[in-house]
């Protein structure tokens, strides 16, 4: 097949001289393959075995054995080879398959091998440290590292930071800060080296102790679900569900922005309750970045909440965001700022600045605190009743009456416990319960 063009060059030039013949030539249609064409002036010096074709103006076309035998060589030979490459395709697979379990053992040993390589290579080029993996449900990494940012952004310019939960650490880190200060950023790389502690790599980090999570737990990012009909703030909503339903007190919480697909007040009012929630019936590790400033409050109330912020340094007028994640309440932001760095018209931020000083005078306390009703736990505070929305409250006296074993119980001692509870009922009363 390769080589038809080749032989049929060099038999156009044979036969031209065998038969004296200068213009000869071979040519080719689709009706009766390959012929010898010869004008009419050579016609007499044409050999008696070439067989007419056919007649055309000024020239008759011949065919001879020998050039149909090789037409047919021409023309088969596309077929015959893709036959034998099946042939040989089969012959292959058979002897793959008799093979297949070796070959398979192989591919995973190998699959596995790239990927450890592929790990310590990573280690070695990125200064990664090997992390001690605890049973404790505790994390604590030192001067650690987004793995993905550290390689793409430029050298030496990734600011790490340390991470501290679990114990007295707290469990639940409430993070402010700007827009653009690196609050999601830190939260995500907390969760990717958790991830790779356990995948058995080593982590972007100085040093990393990292208690063994049965599962981490990311609310990130904001999107909708247009072809079931789910706005962003459902699947929001979605996901948290899931989060508070089947964490554990050994899984990894990360949250992002909370409630920000809500009304302001609606958005605060789910975002204190989730913290609430997490803290007081799971009590897992969580990261929780946010804007309302209002849940740095909790920290007051919840032993286990920490507050923490990206700092950001103000210079004449000017933001400059460090990406450092310090102890501490952000005091704002910084939103206008970030608008104006990306272009919005000056008097729309010069009116923004405005109705940001009114609102903060209207939903502010003396001490600049938001004014946000403090969580009444009957848990926590004896005599405490939290009522409830759609059925009456039990007192809690009715717990001890349940418990009272009536069978050793004297006549007297009786007397005794109900003059108890009528003085507790009256002071309840006197204090206006």
């Amino acid at each position: 097949k390769r080589q038809g063009k080749q032989w049929i060059a060099r038999y156009q030039a044979e036969e031209s001289q065998r038969t004296g013949i200068p213009s000869l030539k071979v040519g080719f249609n689709k009706v009766f393959g390959y012929y010898l064409e010869v004008t009419n002036t050579h016609e007499a010096r044409v050999p008696d075995y070439y067989i007419r074709k056919q007649t055309i103006k000024n020239a008759e076309r011949y065919i001879t054995p020998e050039l149909k035998q090789y037409e047919e060589q021409i023309l088969t030979a596309d077929e015959k080879s893709k036959e034998l490459e099946y042939e040989l395709f089969l012959e292959l697979r058979a002897a793959v398959g008799a093979q297949r379990r070796r070959l398979q053992a192989t591919a995973a040993a190998l699959a596995q091998l790239d990927v450890l390589l592929a790990l310590a290579e990573l280690a070695r080029q990125r200064n990664y440290c090997r992390p001690n993996v605890v049973e404790q449900p505790v994390l604590r990494i030192v001067d650690g590292r987004h793995p993905v940012l550290d390689i793409i952004e430029p050298e030496g310019t990734f600011v790490p930071n340390d991470t501290q939960l679990g114990g007295d650490a707290g469990t639940i880190l409430v993070i402010t800060g700007p827009n653009m200060a690196g609050k999601s950023t830190y939260i995500r790389q907390v969760a990717l080296i958790t991830l790779l502690a356990q995948i058995g790599s080593f982590v972007p980090a100085r040093e990393a102790t990292i208690g063994v999570a049965d599962r981490i737990f990311a609310r990130v990012g904001a999107r909708d679900e247009i072809s079931r009909g789910q706005s962003t703030f459902m699947v929001e909503m979605t996901e948290t569900a899931r989060i508070l339903n089947t964490a554990t007190p050994r899984s990894l919480v990360i949250l992002d922005e909370i409630g920000r697909g809500t009304s302001t007040y609606d958005g605060i009012s789910l975002a204190w309750s989730v913290v609430e929630h997490l803290h007081e019936h799971i009590g897992c590790r969580t990261l929780f970045a946010t804007h309302y400033h209002e849940l740095t409050d909790l920290e007051k109330s919840l032993e286990g909440v920490k507050n923490f912020n990206v700092a950001v340094r103000e210079w004449q007028d000017e933001v400059v965001f460090l990406h450092k994640i310090v102890p501490g309440a952000a005091d704002k932001s910084y939103g206008i700022h970030v608008a104006r760095l990306a272009g919005v018209p000056r008097q729309v931020i010069q009116r923004a600045k405005d109705i940001l000083a009114q609102l903060e005078d209207e939903h502010l306390d003396s001490d600049g605190r938001a004014r946000i009703a403090r969580r009444r736990d009957a848990g926590k505070r004896r005599g405490d009743i939290q009522l409830t929305l759609f059925a009456p409250v039990e007192h809690p006296l009715l717990d001890t009456i349940r418990q009272i074993d009536l069978n050793q119980t004297t006549p007297l001692a009786a007397l005794q416990l109900i003059q108890q509870w009528q003085e507790r009922l009256r002071s309840e009363q006197s204090k206006g319960r």
